[in-house]
């Protein structure tokens, strides 16, 4: 049995769905955090017991702050390739909005820029922020080029967060948009 969270927006790309993570997609989380592929994104010491609270802290997001970030699929497969999406956990300095490629199928086919261009939308539109981070380690090439794709300029004035396990990363601000 698969329980999900109920009332939760589901967006769609032309190729992808984003929807709220769900009990099912704990597998495909937990074996991207617990790779060297996450390493951007956990601290060093990271097991499954951590990686266990992180993804609950994913889902409780949905129900204490009413959205979340978003699981995303290929269009009509079930399979979790990563999660995208709006993250503002208490301590944070600012919304961020983050993503992550938990399966290696998805890197080099454009699923998770085209996911964030989803998110940023609806975040923008939908939930009606005015601004938004993306809180990036400097050694994380890959992820500086997709925030600088997206619009992204680095913000080297803004507060990064105290709770992240790097204490050098970069600030990147997105520019507010509206959906298409």
């Amino acid at each position: 049995m698969s329980i999900t969270l109920t009332a939760t927006p589901v967006l769609e790309t032309e190729r992808l769905t984003l929807r709220a993570p769900q009990a099912g997609d704990w597998p495909a989380y937990r074996d991207f955090a617990l790779t060297e592929r996450a390493r951007f994104v956990r601290a060093p010491d990271f097991d499954e017991e951590r990686a266990w609270r992180a993804f609950a802290a994913m889902i409780g997001h949905w129900v204490l702050r009413g959205w979340g970030s978003f699981v995303f699929t290929r269009k009509g497969e079930a399979r979790a390739l990563g999660m995208v999406g709006p993250w503002f956990p208490q301590g944070w300095p600012e919304r961020e909005i983050l993503w992550m490629a938990w399966d290696t199928d998805c890197e080099g086919k454009g699923y998770v820029a085209e996911a964030v261009a989803a998110t940023l939308d609806h975040v923008f539109g939908t939930l009606g922020w005015d601004t938004a981070v993306s809180y990036i380690d400097p050694q994380n090439a890959r992820s500086i080029r997709l925030a600088e794709r997206l619009g992204a300029v680095a913000n080297p004035d803004a507060p990064t967060s105290r709770l992240v396990e790097s204490p050098d990363l970069v600030t990147y601000r997105h520019p507010a948009r509206r959906p298409a």
